[in-house]
């Protein structure tokens, strides 16, 4: 097993659960970082990590490496 399969995989599932956060949590919450919603922010930067990461995998598995 590539050690990029289950990097990506917790990677993706962190970002989603943030994104779902930024979306469901009150705008009161983030009055202190300047009204940006750092959650879904962090969790798209997530998002996308794990998403080159599984790509990764799954490339080189296809390959045969």
């Amino acid at each position: 097993m590539d050690i990029r399969t289950p990097i990506g995989l917790m990677f993706l599932i962190i970002g989603i659960i943030l994104v779902f956060w930024g979306f469901i949590s009150g705008p009161e919450i983030y009055s202190r970082s300047l009204n940006v919603n750092v959650n879904i922010l962090w969790g798209l930067v997530l998002v996308a990590f794990g998403a080159v990461m599984s790509g990764l995998a799954w490339k080189a598995a296809r390959k045969g490496n």
